[in-house]
C-alpha cells in the first residue's frame, strides 16, 4: 500500500496544527507535506518542537514547498529546515503572475535559474524539483508549453506533479505521464468538481468525488519513480470532511 500524505495548506485555514496532525494520524496518513508559511520563520527550537509534533502522532514531512525566492536567498535556513524536519524532497512550488516569462526565451531562462539553485540541495542529498499550476500548461504563441522550456532547461531537477492542476490548464494527464514520467518523484493528488459545483471551494473537490480518474491515473503513475503522494485540496470548507473521505478513496482505488 502506497503511504499517503497531506499538503499542510490545505488546512491552513483551520487551526491549530497541533490538532490537525492528530486528526491525520488517526486518520491514517504517514506523511504530511510542508509549505513555507509553517516553517519559513521558526528558530532551531521551533523547527525541532514542530518535529515533536509530527512524531508524536507519527507523521513524517517527507517533502517541503520553499518559494524560489528563499531557496535562492536563504540557502543554509532551507538545508536546516529540510534536515530537522526529516524530508528528503525539496520543491518550488510557484512563481507569481508577475514575475512569470512571457516568452519561451523567458521560461528556459527560469528553468535554469532553478537548474542553478538545484544544485546545494541536490549536494546535500535531498530530491529537488518544481511543482506545477496551470500556467505551465497553457500553450504560448509559438506552440510550445512553460514546463518543455522550464525542464529543457533544467535536465537535472524532478517533478511534483499536480495533476488536476495540469488538467485545468488544458493538458492531457495521461499525454504528460507518458512524456515527462521520467520527471516524475511526487504527486499531488487533488480532485475537480463537476462544471458548476463547489463554488465556495474553488470547484475543488475531496479526493475520489470529483472528475479526476484517480485510479486509471495511479496505474499510469505506477510506473514512475513517485514516491511521494500528497492530498491537497487548495480551499476546502470542511477538512474533517476532506481528510476522512480523500484517504478512503485512495485505498479503493
Amino acid at each position: 500500500m502506497t503511504k499517503l500524505g497531506f499538503q499542510l495548506y490545505s488546512a491552513r485555514n483551520f487551526q491549530p496544527y497541533s490538532e490537525i496532525f492528530v486528526k491525520l494520524g488517526k486518520a491514517g496518513y504517514a506523511e504530511v507535506e510542508g509549505f513555507g508559511g509553517i516553517y519559513a520563520d521558526l528558530d532551531e527550537t521551533g523547527l525541532k518542537t514542530l518535529r515533536a509534533e509530527l512524531d508524536k502522532n507519527g507523521l513524517r514531512m517527507a517533502s517541503g514547498h520553499f518559494s524560489p525566492d528563499f531557496l535562492d536567498g536563504e540557502v543554509q535556513k532551507s538545508l536546516t529546515i529540510a534536515k530537522t524536519l526529516g524530508m528528503d524532497s525539496i520543491y518550488a512550488p510557484h512563481i507569481a503572475a508577475d514575475q512569470r516569462p512571457t516568452d519561451a526565451a523567458g521560461w528556459r531562462a527560469f528553468g535554469k535559474r532553478l537548474h542553478e539553485m538545484s544544485k546545494p540541495y541536490k549536494d546535500a542529498g535531498f530530491e529537488f524539483g518544481w511543482h506545477n499550476h496551470d500556467f505551465e500548461f497553457v500553450k504560448q504563441a509559438d506552440g510550445s508549453l512553460p514546463i518543455e522550456q522550464i525542464f529543457e532547461a533544467a535536465p537535472d531537477i524532478s517533478w511534483e506533479a499536480d495533476i488536476a492542476w495540469v488538467i485545468r490548464g488544458g493538458g492531457d494527464p495521461f499525454g504528460v505521464i507518458e512524456a515527462l514520467g521520467p520527471r516524475i518523484t511526487a504527486v499531488h493528488v487533488k480532485d475537480i468538481a463537476p462544471a458548476g459545483e463547489n463554488k465556495n471551494e474553488d470547484g475543488w473537490a475531496d479526493v475520489g468525488h470529483g472528475t479526476v480518474p484517480w485510479a486509471k491515473l495511479l496505474k499510469a503513475l505506477a510506473g514512475t519513480k513517485a514516491k511521494h503522494f500528497v492530498v491537497e485540496h487548495d480551499n476546502p470548507s470542511d477538512v474533517d470532511r476532506l481528510i476522512a473521505r480523500s484517504i478512503a478513496s485512495f485505498k479503493s482505488f
